[in-house]
């Protein structure tokens, strides 16, 4: 088991989703090796919940290190500031969610090799269709969309948290990977979601279905069920670019448990693995990177 693995076993034995609950508690960055202390404020109780929902528990060895030199991949956090995007269970936007993450994968990809560029890292780009658009020239070999999910509204309640009402659901929980077949690279998008929906789970993480509901707003083909991969033909910042292009939602933030585990710094670093992995594989399947076609060699005429 990872290191830091045990260390959340340890520090979350006392818990259950009802402490985590409490009003009282609203972390926007939660690292395991420090949250005992604040977590025994809240009282002692079971952890079962937790010890389901946190992936970073579930596999005994930590991945291999990949190589990812001479990899450009661009990260887009998603939404902006004038549009947050979704709102947690406990009233936080979207978009602080996606750029804290965002910021821990770039750290991830970094670390294996990888040139990164983080696209609306401040929030202040609006536009979609932009965001691959900068990427590509940018001179990036991927564009990745980072965002965290919500659901139908036909699934929210309401509870009150630190005085306001406020909404969520607990029925869903988990990661998607989406593509368009409209991409210029419409193959190279389709084969890169499922190696990061297949690494993905291998890592341990467990994919949301609820997006395949006939219902309005829903209703998208899965491309492979058991990783968690849609097409989603319309998605603009998936249709839009010149590059392989996906986005990734991360986890479901209306769910009042994975709300708190998505802000855990190895949450986070997990998710970056395992795209590390993905990005590897792709790059070793000539679906991302430059291939240069190689002419035959022949002697000129003397």
């Amino acid at each position: 088991m990872w290191n830091y693995g045990k260390q959340a076993l340890l520090a979350l034995r006392p818990l259950t989703a009802a402490s985590l609950r409490s009003a009282s508690f609203h972390p926007m960055r939660i690292s395991t090796t420090t949250a005992a202390p604040v977590f025994r404020l809240l009282g002692t109780v079971s952890v079962l919940a937790l010890v389901v929902l946190l992936p970073t528990l579930a596999n005994d060895e930590p991945p291999k290190p990949s190589d990812l030199t001479g990899l450009h991949i661009a990260l887009d956090v998603g939404h902006s500031l004038s549009k947050p995007g979704a709102i947690s269970a406990r009233g936080q936007v979207e978009f602080v969610f996606n750029q804290g993450t965002a910021r821990v994968i770039a750290g991830v990809l970094r670390s294996a090799g990888a040139k990164v560029t983080i696209l609306n890292e401040d929030g202040t780009i609006t536009g979609l269709a932009e965001r691959p658009q900068l990427a590509a020239r940018a001179g990036a070999d991927a564009f990745i969309s980072i965002h965290h999910d919500s659901v139908n509204d036909k699934y929210l309640k309401t509870w009150d948290h630190q005085g306001q009402t406020l909404a969520y659901c607990d029925r869903f929980s988990g990661y998607s990977v989406f593509c368009s077949e409209l991409n210029l690279r419409a193959a190279q998008s389709r084969n890169l979601a499922l190696e990061a929906g297949k690494a993905m789970l291998a890592a341990g993480f467990k994919p949301t279905l609820h997006h395949h509901e006939p219902i309005a707003g829903e209703n998208r083909p899965l491309i492979d069920e058991s990783t968690g991969v849609y097409e989603f033909t319309e998605l603009v910042v998936a249709k839009s670019g010149k590059l392989p292009s996906i986005l990734l939602e991360c986890g479901v933030i209306v769910h009042r448990d994975e709300e708190l585990i998505v802000q855990t710094v190895q949450y986070q670093t997990r998710i970056g693995h395992a795209l590390v992995a993905a990005l590897a594989s792709a790059r070793d399947q000539k679906i991302i990177g430059r291939h240069r076609l190689r002419l035959p060699s022949w002697n000129a005429p003397h």
